[in-house]
């Protein structure tokens, strides 16, 4: 994990100084660093204890109306899915990430067969993000966005996820987890994911800077690692609201967006709350690998989730880019038989816009 937050925070340093040079917020690039925590919610170590995504989301680009955003092959093989449109502007996403799970108990050294298994998820991501907009309502903006991402990656001990979680736990004098020679096995990891969200944009009051927005989305995940169907709703009230969806989020969760265009000249300062609900057809990280015998615990078919946070955008000011930092508070329940209650933990977000 060191290596990868060092391998973040050096990103994000040399680009600040290349985003400042930018004219246009809107044409920017956004690089992303997330870290979830179970420390940073409910000060425990136990089942999603930590992941952490480092992301790069491409300037947009305007699509044109006779052929749409169809010059790439990214963008040629998503225009064969009927449910994904292009809109009006196209970003492309790339990403890398890992999660670890853990079981309750991180002490003790014997399989746990009532709990879940130890299990880790290292993956690279590459993604489209297609928007709409409309104003066909007086005092109500009306947008879409269409997410389509694909991720690649590999679950077992080549993820990493045990000498992460063991390290790290060295250099701070953590509690030593003793259990990972239990985890799952190597299993290559593919998820195709989906997600459509429809934002509607309210002013209560004329002529003030408080705004208020509603955000219902539906979404799906089709592979070997968490399959499920997802319909969820984000709320956002503050004062000159950016134009994002709210902050990403490491999925399987309520995703929000890695892009953002702040107000010009404006701060803008959120507070969101937001639900999801989950069909689950199967979670690798609790059902155990596909294709050979391993720990696993009986999972519960559908699974929810609430957040509450807050974000703080500023604009371009002198040589300080335009930049987003958030904290997400997450309650997620009970994912097995079993569970003796739901997980809470904390998900941080800095993102930063760049002029590449």
């Amino acid at each position: 994990m060191k290596s990868l937050i060092s391998a973040s925070i050096t990103l994000l340093a040399i680009a600040w100084p290349v985003a400042a040079a930018a004219a246009s917020p809107a044409e920017h690039g956004v690089l992303s660093v997330q870290v979830e925590n179970d420390l940073f919610g409910g000060g425990t170590d136990r089942h999603y204890t930590n992941g952490i995504r480092a992301s790069y989301l491409t300037p947009a680009r305007r699509c044109a109306a006779d052929n749409g955003c169809n010059h790439g092959f990214m963008e040629r093989a998503a225009s064969i899915l009927p449910f994904f449109d292009p809109g009006e502007e196209m970003r492309r996403s790339y990403s890398i990430g890992q999660n670890m799970y853990t079981p309750s108990d991180i002490t003790i050294p014997d399989l746990m067969p009532d709990d879940r298994p130890y299990a880790g998820w290292l993956y690279a991501g590459f993604g489209l993000v297609g928007k709409n907009s409309y104003t066909t309502r007086p005092g109500r903006k009306y947008n879409r966005i269409d997410n389509l991402e694909l991720n690649i990656g590999v679950v077992g001990p080549a993820s990493g996820a045990s000498f992460v979680h063991k390290r790290w736990h060295d250099w701070f004098n953590f509690t030593t987890p003793r259990g990972w020679h239990n985890q799952l096995r190597n299993e290559p990891g593919v998820v195709l994911f989906y997600e459509r969200i429809w934002q509607f944009i309210l002013r209560p009051m004329p002529d003030s800077d408080l705004e208020l927005d509603f955000s219902p989305s539906v979404g799906a995940a089709l592979g070997n690692v968490y399959p499920q169907g997802a319909p969820g709703l984000r709320l956002r009230v503050g004062a000159n609201l950016p134009d994002d969806y709210g902050p990403p989020r490491i999925r399987p969760s309520l995703s929000g967006s890695d892009y953002f265009v702040p107000k010009e000249r404006k701060l803008g300062v959120y507070v969101f709350a937001a639900a999801e609900g989950r069909a689950v057809a199967q979670n690798i990280f609790l059902d155990g690998n596909t294709f050979r015998d391993s720990h696993s615990v009986d999972k519960k078919h559908f699974v929810g989730d609430l957040q509450l946070g807050a974000a703080v955008v500023t604009p371009h000011r002198g040589f300080l880019p335009p930049t987003r930092l958030s904290y997400t508070y997450i309650f997620r329940s009970r994912e097995f038989a079993g569970q003796d209650r739901g997980d809470r933990y904390g998900s941080i977000n800095l993102s930063v816009q760049v002029a590449f």
